[in-house]
């Protein structure tokens, strides 16, 4: 059973909207913390937004006023919600899932993982 399943990603023109779904199964349904981050090409791991699970939610300075991580416990899942995304926000987004409450800005924090959605933003 995959932990983590991310969907939601596509093409969309600058200033368009996407939002991200991930989907957690068996115990990373009850990880403290979990969090997006992407990954373009030849780049590293970047932080996007994380959320514990009591609801309190930060994001990555590049993402606020544009960006809102929530979640549904009922349905088990998080949600990232772009807006106004520009060609720089290209990447492939993960999710992670995280048994701590804190560091969690950065990817050796998290525990589990989903394979990635593609998002791709032309001009």
């Amino acid at each position: 059973q995959v932990p983590l399943v991310e969907s939601g990603g596509g093409s969309v023109q600058a200033g368009g909207s996407l939002t991200l779904s991930c989907t957690a199964s068996g115990r990373t349904y009850f990880a403290t913390g979990m969090g997006w981050f992407r990954q373009a090409p030849g780049q590293e791991r970047q932080f996007v937004a994380a959320i514990l699970s009591g609801g309190m939610a930060y994001s990555a300075d590049f993402a606020q006023g544009r960006f809102t991580i929530s979640r549904d416990n009922a349905k088990r899942a998080i949600y990232l919600q772009m807006n106004d995304l520009k060609p720089e926000d290209t990447a492939v987004y993960y999710c992670g899932a995280s048994w701590l409450a804190s560091n969690l800005g950065g990817p050796k924090s998290y525990d589990y993982w989903g394979q990635g959605t593609q998002v791709t933003v032309t001009v």
